[in-house]
């Protein structure tokens, strides 16, 4: 499923006079935080790219934004599958060219102990927390390039969303940590291999969000106490109007409490 639209672009759209827009592609954008930073991006003028699973999650969200910033379109696509992956990245090569920013935001998680962990869920969350996020940025780092050979004061960025639990071990998401902690790897060989050419990436490790990924701790967390979604959304539009120099491998994010890596 494929849906286009356009609005008025917002008055602190980046870029100069005569400057196209910058563009930015959304995985998982109709969960809290995949909502949130496209809010976030939509208010400060980007084309986007809006991708998710759920078709009515996607239109909800399209109509959300309908008025307050600048173009999309809403992609369908299960990041299990490589044939979704790659139409992905076709359909924003194909309507804006370049991409700015990529922000891996689809993930799936469970809890379970080691002990009696099903493997088929390890071997789901290693399949859309790793190996999609490593098979998207593969088929995208050619618009990224191009967005960051445009703007080479600029560059281009992937912010991929992480998690504390991958980088803090917790009982019972040895599955999940594992998976972010890849995924914190991942953006770090992309600096390595791919920041020289101005495409620099971020992990964004936070602890426990008030999203509905989170509600199985809402009996010992109150949501009150987690990271707010519009928190991540403003680090992400942050780190994308840093320079290519800047090069910011991980940010962690904690829970305000007495514990320094609270989930």
């Amino acid at each position: 499923m494929s849906h286009s639209a356009r609005t008025p672009a917002a008055a602190e759209a980046p870029g100069t006079s005569g400057e196209a827009p910058p563009s930015a592609m959304i995985t998982g954008a109709a969960g809290g935080i995949g909502s949130a930073i496209a809010g976030r991006l939509t208010r400060a003028g980007y084309r986007l790219t809006l991708s998710g699973r759920d078709e009515a999650a996607l239109a909800r969200l399209a109509g959300d934004l309908a008025g307050r910033g600048a173009e999309h379109q809403l992609v369908a696509a299960d990041m299990s599958s490589e044939d979704d992956i790659r139409a992905l990245a076709r359909a924003h090569a194909d309507r804006f060219g370049s991409l700015d920013l990529l922000v891996l935001s689809a993930g799936t998680g469970t809890s379970g102990r080691i002990a009696d962990y099903p493997m088929r869920r390890f071997d789901r969350q290693m399949t859309v927390n790793v190996r999609a996020p490593f098979a998207l940025v593969q088929e995208c780092l050619p618009a990224l390039r191009r967005a960051a050979a445009a703007r080479p004061a600029h560059g281009s960025r992937v912010a991929a969303i992480a998690s504390m639990a991958g980088i803090a071990s917790e009982p019972g998401l040895a599955a999940y940590g594992a998976a972010k902690a890849a995924l914190i790897s991942l953006c770090q060989s992309i600096n390595a291999e791919e920041s020289s050419a101005g495409v620099t990436a971020t992990a964004i490790a936070p602890g426990y969000v008030d999203t509905e990924m989170s509600a199985w701790v809402h009996d010992r967390i109150d949501p009150a106490q987690m990271i707010p979604p519009a928190d991540i959304a403003e680090l992400v539009l942050a780190l994308a109007q840093l320079s290519a120099r800047s090069v910011v491998p991980l940010i962690a994010m904690s829970r305000a409490g007495e514990t320094h890596w609270q989930a």
